[in-house]
């Protein structure tokens, strides 16, 4: 699974109603696959996945296919169907796919702000994102309110079975950075459905705001480093890297002692320039106190300035998983025992299968 999520997956019938996701915030240009009950995000619309020795047949009747690697049959694999809560629109006409979607098989994720104050600008954007995408492509709208994620999610659960959500956003230009739009979305879900739910944003500017997040209703934390050295991030996301790293590490102590030991985590992309050595020990300070290091591999992502970069070798990856793998298992924040969010998911990285 490592190296069907660096190299990719071709798919024999891309348009055989197999749905994915192209652009947006995130996994972007992925599908989601389950590969002996385990479903993963795997990269179908990539450049490395055009070139990808892993191919998938056309699903049969039962939606099963076979994987195979270099035109010999490994496994068979099922792709997730179309959800049922897809096919409803709220009172004015807007679908609800365009105000959430699902994530792997159970997991119900939105971004609540699809724009962000340093995407449309050269000099502060992220390299590898694409939130404006999907907003571009008319396949989501720009400003989710309460009231169409409460509705939305209390579909999802009774019509699909979805356990918990993710409330992610891009940045306002407001000092909040976020926490705002977050708490005012969570107190709403949490009024219409009982349903964990993991908030993402920078670190505000007020730690008050981890508790007001927790108090209406968000049960994990998600503040996304991206990249650990500050000569990376200050290359691949300019703008981002103006939150210093100073300000991330006293925004983690803060919000660990709101939400808890291992309920607040972090992404990493691996493959963006890092060195294995630079991750791991950014993991273990992190592990320290209490945060739980979700290293993803990089993606490049159609589009964006970095779509051109490779995607970081399946040999890399193991180098930084397994050792990774085990210091989580050490320190007790098991992703199993995340109460909701990207790293009790788990589908955008074999991170879970190294804590064993």
């Amino acid at each position: 699974m490592t190296e069907l999520q660096s190299r990719g997956l071709r798919l024999v019938d891309p348009g055989a109603g197999l749905a994915s996701r192209r652009g947006g915030a995130g996994p972007s240009d992925h599908k989601a696959v389950t590969i002996d009950g385990v479903t993963v995000m795997v990269p179908v619309h990539t450049a490395p996945a055009w070139d990808s020795p892993f191919v998938a047949d056309a699903p049969g009747a039962d939606g099963t296919s076979v994987l195979r690697h270099a035109s010999i049959p490994i496994a068979r694999i099922e792709f997730p169907k179309t959800p049922r809560f897809y096919a409803r629109q709220t009172a004015d006409g807007i679908p609800y796919s365009h105000i959430a979607t699902l994530h792997g098989r159970d997991v119900l994720a939105t971004t609540v702000l699809q724009t962000c104050i340093r995407y449309d600008s050269r000099r502060k954007t992220c390299q590898f994102c694409s939130i404006g995408q999907s907003l571009a492509a008319g396949r989501t709208i720009a400003r989710k309110t309460p009231q169409q994620l409460a509705e939305v999610a209390r579909a999802a659960v009774e019509l699909d079975g979805v356990r918990h959500m993710v409330l992610t956003t891009g940045t306002p230009p407001t000092p909040d950075r976020g926490a705002a739009i977050l708490t005012d979305s969570a107190r709403a879900i949490k009024a219409a459905v009982d349903l964990p739910i993991q908030a993402q944003c920078e670190p505000p500017d007020d730690d008050a705001w981890f508790m007001r997040m927790r108090e209406a209703g968000v049960d994990t934390l998600g503040m996304h480093l991206e990249a650990v050295t500050p000569e990376v991030r200050q290359r691949i996301m300019p703008g981002k890297a103006s939150v210093p790293l100073s300000r991330y590490f006293s925004a983690f102590e803060a919000s660990v002692k709101v939400f808890g030991r291992g309920q607040v985590s972090t992404y990493i992309l691996a493959g963006l320039g890092d060195t294995r050595e630079a991750i791991l020990d950014m993991g273990q300070r992190l592990l320290d106190m209490g945060v739980y290091p979700f290293v993803v591999p990089f993606v490049p992502i159609s589009g964006t300035p970095l779509e051109g970069h490779p995607a970081p070798a399946p040999e890399f990856m193991r180098s930084v998983l397994a050792p990774l793998g085990a210091m989580v298992a050490e320190a007790g924040l098991r992703s199993s025992d995340i109460k909701a969010g990207c790293g009790k998911c788990g589908a955008c990285s074999s991170l879970s299968m190294f804590e064993a």
